[in-house]
């Protein structure tokens, strides 16, 4: 029914048009936007317009300044947008507002993101914790670094030349996470539109650029929780003999092996089957050991899991060692002693949106929602 069109001329601000086209071409008239609020509240209602998935996680955020961003959003890779509506200011004042700004959100430390978007929930009467609705929106769980970069908006319906000049500058001279993106209102037979447009297209190549400049924002590691994956398969093994008899295993390969062999003694194990949820959690009580050697404690009796009775498989056929000694231990199936606080069969496996899970054997785990929720589930006097 409607096109939008816009015209630049070289170091100009950029002007819209849209024209209805029914019998022929009827241009549609530009109106001021009735309250600028009203459009901070269309983003925040569907950030999508915008033209990238985000996650709204604070609206008029305090800084440290004693300013307040009007939305602070986040990507599928967590990194943070600030966006800024040029509101009664002149749009240079906006731009040294925005990189104010800039220098604040930098800082921002995991818990510190958290806390802004656990403050706005709490406002918004949104019952999702951060993790939930970081897989809600954008359909995994969040990376353990939080803030690894940002990008500044500046929203706004015009900006004059020189306001352009600067912020092209800023952004592909030094590699700034700074744009501008242009809304105008349109009415036409009562109905109301807003059309768009980014006064760059290389700015995600500039966030990019930022991001990998900046410090990693991880959340903070307890120095004790690790995430395990168990792979449990046809043929393979098998999560009923890890459950009797106190292990977690992984191997086949450098992949699989190598990050098994990481959990140091006292670690606590939080077990995974990927595709079903969590299982387990228990501590580690000794170090890992190739399945062909592997002691386990069964009925408060050192035997070999060799000699016990197995559901599953935990010999590799392989191609013949290249005589590389690494090579021939990265091939075998490597056991680690798990002292059991609790675990459920397979088919009660624990799941939720936002529960951290990836494809390392073993890794440090640092996602709180995973942690909090899993061990309130799996509670050490509830048994195994």
């Amino acid at each position: 029914m409607a096109s939008a069109v816009q015209e630049r001329g070289t170091r100009m601000p950029l002007e819209f048009g849209l024209w209805r086209v029914d019998d022929g071409p009827v241009r549609v008239a530009t109106r001021q936007m009735p309250l600028e609020s009203r459009l901070e509240e269309l983003i925040e209602a569907d950030p999508g317009i915008l033209g990238k998935p985000l996650l709204v996680i604070g609206r008029q955020v305090p800084t440290d300044h004693g300013k307040f961003v009007d939305l602070l959003c986040v990507d599928a890779e967590a990194a943070l947008h600030v966006l800024e509506l040029k509101r009664d200011r002149t749009p240079r004042e906006v731009v040294a507002q925005l990189l104010d700004y800039g220098s604040w959100v930098q800082d921002l430390t995991n818990d510190q993101v958290r806390d802004i978007y656990a403050a706005y929930a709490d406002r918004r009467g949104i019952t999702e914790g951060f993790d939930e609705a970081f897989a809600s929106r954008f359909g995994s769980s969040p990376p353990d670094a939080l803030n690894g970069g940002h990008a500044l908006t500046v929203v706004a319906s015009e900006i004059d030349a020189a306001t352009e000049r600067i912020v092209t500058y800023l952004a592909t001279g030094y590699q700034v996470p700074v744009n501008v993106l242009f809304f105008r209102y349109f009415e036409d037979e009562g109905r109301s539109y807003l059309a768009r447009t980014w006064l760059m297209d290389n700015a995600e190549a500039a966030s990019a650029a930022a991001a990998g400049r900046a410090r990693s924002k991880q959340e903070p590691w307890n120095g004790t929780d690790w995430y395990v994956s168990f792979g449990e398969e046809p043929g393979g093994r098998n999560w009923d003999d890890a459950r009797q008899y106190g292990f977690v295993s992984a191997g086949g390969g450098a992949w699989f092996s190598r990050t098994i062999r990481t959990l140091p003694v006292g670690a606590r194990v939080f077990t995974h089957i990927p595709k079903a949820g969590y299982v387990g959690v228990g501590t580690v009580t000794s170090e890992a050991q190739p399945f062909e050697d592997a002691v386990l404690t069964v009925d408060d009796e050192p035997k070999k899991l060799a000699g016990l009775p197995l559901r599953g498989t935990y010999r590799h056929h392989l191609p013949e060692p290249d005589g590389r000694p690494e090579a021939d231990e990265d091939r075998r199936e490597w056991i680690v002693p798990v002292a059991w606080d609790h675990t459920v069969p397979r088919d009660q496996a624990l799941w939720h949106t936002g529960f951290f899970a990836n494809q390392n054997s073993a890794c440090k785990l640092r996602a709180r929602f995973t942690i909090d929720e899993v061990s309130r589930r799996f509670r050490p006097d509830d048994g195994v």
